[in-house]
């Protein structure tokens, strides 16, 4: 396929997706700071596939203090505009589910692929929400403010010391603070009183996995692929089943570039659970920016097959078909 043939793809595509956008709401006016014409969107579901309604959705740049937010409608979906090209940290989060978050690479002359959230119920995580300063803190989290996040986990953490758990969520707010090396000593932390509580990773899956997930996106941020590969390799041993655990690391893997590596769980993710298109539309988006034009339609149309009364139906319908027409 030549490079002309792909920029033409990629312009049409643009032109198919820009109108089904709305405007986010502009949370931190800082003016010039990474803002532009970037536009993301997506579906915010729980483990049904069922749509969460009133999830705020929040995208922060990696470079700059701009942030930007939306809130999701009665169908789950929400749209952002005014992201400027450059790592995004995009996060999901509603009162009573364990918040949801990954880093894209956003772009702002061509079409971002959609940004789906799966979010689990608070129930089902250790530490998540559900107590006033746990709530706090991930509100302090969802607004970038770090600090503050962390001072609440550590005063959550002295009055409740026997909750491990909260130790995922102090390896995430220093993980999005920048502290790798404190990230690193919480999240090995969490897995070591999962050692000393339960005996094995696997008799508290939901911990053992966000925190060995923590490490492995830690890892990628200092370089090291390998040892980021053995972490997400390990997670997903402790949680085979865990559709959703393939699915997120799938989503670090791809914001990091490593798209052989994504594809490989984006693909495991839809052989555990058979009857879920997500994994197959995410599939179809990034063979198309890898420029497997063949692989590409396969997993469009396998999304088509699986659901075709979703709202993406009808755009992935007219990408196929521009497809076949450049091929």
């Amino acid at each position: 396929m030549h490079q002309t043939n792909l920029n033409r793809i990629g312009s049409v595509v643009v032109g198919m997706l820009a109108g089904v956008l709305i405007l986010g709401l502009l949370v931190t006016a800082s003016a010039q700071e990474n803002m532009g014409r970037g536009r993301i969107g997506g579906q915010v579901t729980d483990e049904a596939e069922a749509p969460i309604i009133g999830a705020k959705v929040v995208a922060q740049s990696t470079q700059s203090t701009a942030m930007l937010e939306a809130v999701t409608d009665k169908k789950g979906r929400y749209s952002i505009i005014g992201l400027g090209t450059g790592l995004w940290r995009i996060t999901a989060a509603k009162e009573g589910y364990a918040e949801v978050t990954i880093e894209k690479e956003i772009f702002q002359l061509k079409t971002n692929p959609p940004i789906d959230f799966v979010m689990k119920k608070a129930e089902e995580a250790q530490v998540a929400s559900g107590t006033p300063l746990i709530d706090e803190g991930n509100a302090a989290l969802d607004k970038g403010n770090f600090d503050e996040a962390i001072a609440l986990y550590r005063q959550f953490q002295a009055a409740q010391p026997d909750v491990y758990g909260i130790r995922v969520n102090l390896g995430i707010a220093l993980l999005r603070k920048g502290d790798l090396d404190a990230a690193e000593a919480e999240y090995q932390g969490a897995l070591e009183d999962v050692l000393r509580v339960k005996g094995e990773y696997a008799k508290d899956k939901n911990v053992a996995v966000r925190a060995l997930s923590g490490l492995g996106e830690l890892s990628f941020k200092r370089g090291d692929l390998e040892t980021g590969r053995k972490y997400f390799t390990e997670a997903l041993n402790v949680s085979p089943e865990d559709e959703n655990a393939a699915y997120n690391v799938a989503e670090i893997l791809f914001s990091n570039q490593n798209i052989d590596e994504a594809i490989r769980f984006f693909e495991m993710a839809a052989e555990i659970k058979k009857d879920w298109s997500k994994p197959r539309l995410r599939l179809g988006y990034v063979y198309l920016n890898k420029g497997d034009l063949d692989k590409s339609i396969e997993n469009f149309n396998a999304f088509l097959a699986l659901d075709p009364e979703s709202p993406e139906a009808e755009k992935v319908k007219g990408m196929i078909a521009a497809i076949e027409k450049m091929k």
